[in-house]
């Protein structure tokens, strides 16, 4: 079960890349065209594709243009945004480390670029839960956006919402809920209330609500953005179907079933349509749907859900990827409510092993696959090893706490 908040990018867009003159920017149509095909492939969710267009188009900019020109260090961005997708940690963080340096460099260390490639690197190391490394980044970028900008500027609203993203992750729900009221009221006061980011900030501050339970306050808040993202950007378009899964999620969470499953349905037809029938965000959806009908004991028509999910996710972003963890556990809580304990217990095991190369063995997503697994442990009669997995599990949610 997943529901969907975001952490914005503040990275530059490329926009003189695809509406400027060939010759403006001295930017040749092999390099016009390596950029347009990633385009068009990262936002189909086709990474692995895209990452090759990605890296070619950053090695044109580099003879084209030099290592330091800013074209050349947002094509190293998007480059670096493609690894972080794809679930490849590793080699994004020195492409988002030497885009910074070079901002740095070229613009001073105070400039709101600086700020964007800032606030990157840090969703970085928030991803990775990495999150004492990810806090003074992102503190760091919302500091030089208010000199910059200003306190009231859309960019410092979006730097306050990915900050406090980050103290949800890491269960500051007080300071979590001060800084996403402060971003709301700001966008509010430039864009008015019915505007597509004011509804991507109700969204997420109804999102740390539901993670706290408080139900009752979350469900007004999606409500109202839903028909602001569908007057501002029609029925069909993917913040609709974010925000019907995230609805959905919260009426399974109080065991509203009936009213969740159109939901979920609907968001899953959105996706499709969208985005084609192999995009991450159409398994999500169907894990989501899923576990819907696990919860009712409709074992039979969840099985199939997980299994396609967990194929679109291996194929779209490799099978070392965390979403590709998450996607494993859930398949083996349904094995597991079955007793089909000897299928479920590979399934658990793999999902573990993802999850500690990914993301490193005490990140937060750890705890619930090790919580599930020590239940299997528990019922097939391994006491000793679920008591460790349990304690293990315990050790690394109460460091977040």
């Amino acid at each position: 079960m997943r529901f969907r908040h975001t952490i914005l990018c503040l990275a530059v867009i490329l926009s003189f890349l695809t509406h400027g003159s060939d010759t403006a920017y001295g930017q040749s149509p092999a390099l016009l065209e390596a950029y347009n095909r990633y385009n068009t492939l990262y936002d189909q969710g086709r990474y692995s594709e895209a990452i090759q267009y990605a890296t070619e188009a950053l090695r044109l900019g580099e003879e084209e243009l030099g290592p330091d020109h800013p074209i050349t260090t947002t094509l190293m961005n998007n480059l670096a945004e493609s690894y972080r997708a794809q679930g490849n940690y590793a080699d994004a963080e020195p492409l988002y480390r030497r885009s910074l340096a070079i901002w740095e460099k070229v613009l001073g260390p105070e400039h709101p670029r600086v700020a964007m490639s800032l606030n990157n690197l840090a969703s970085l190391y928030h991803n990775l839960g990495n999150y004492a490394e990810a806090a003074p980044l992102y503190r760091r970028s919302l500091t030089i956006l208010e000199r910059a900008l200003g306190p009231e500027h859309p960019d410092v609203a979006t730097s306050l919402n990915n900050l406090a993203l980050l103290h949800q992750s890491q269960g500051n729900y007080a300071e979590a809920e001060a800084l996403l009221r402060r971003s709301l009221a700001i966008r509010e006061k430039v864009f008015g209330p019915e505007h597509p980011k004011v509804a991507n900030g109700l969204n997420n501050l109804a999102a740390l609500y539901q993670a706290q339970g408080r139900y009752a306050n979350a469900e007004p808040l999606y409500k109202r953005a839903l028909p602001i993202w569908e007057k501002v950007l029609g029925p069909e378009h993917p913040n609709v179907a974010t925000i019907l899964d995230n609805l959905a999620v919260l009426y399974r969470a109080q065991g509203r079933y009936t009213e969740a499953e159109p939901l979920y349905e609907r968001a899953l037809q959105i996706w499709e349509k969208v985005r084609g029938p192999e995009h991450p965000d159409i398994a999500t959806s169907l894990d989501n749907l899923a576990v819907l009908y696990s919860a009712q004991g409709r074992y039979a028509e969840a099985e199939p859900l997980h299994q396609r999910a967990l194929v679109i996710f291996e194929k779209s972003l490799g099978p070392e990827h965390p979403d590709v963890a998450t996607s494993l556990d859930n398949l083996a809580v349904l094995y597991s409510a079955q007793g089909r304990y000897a299928e479920a217990e590979p399934l658990y095991r793999r999902s573990l092993t993802i999850l500690e190369r990914a993301l490193g063995p005490e990140h937060p997503d750890m705890a619930r696959t090790l919580e599930n697994f020590a239940a299997l442990l528990r019922e097939t009669g391994r006491t000793t090893e679920a008591a460790e997995m349990k304690v293990r599990a315990k050790a690394i949610r109460a460091k977040y706490e």
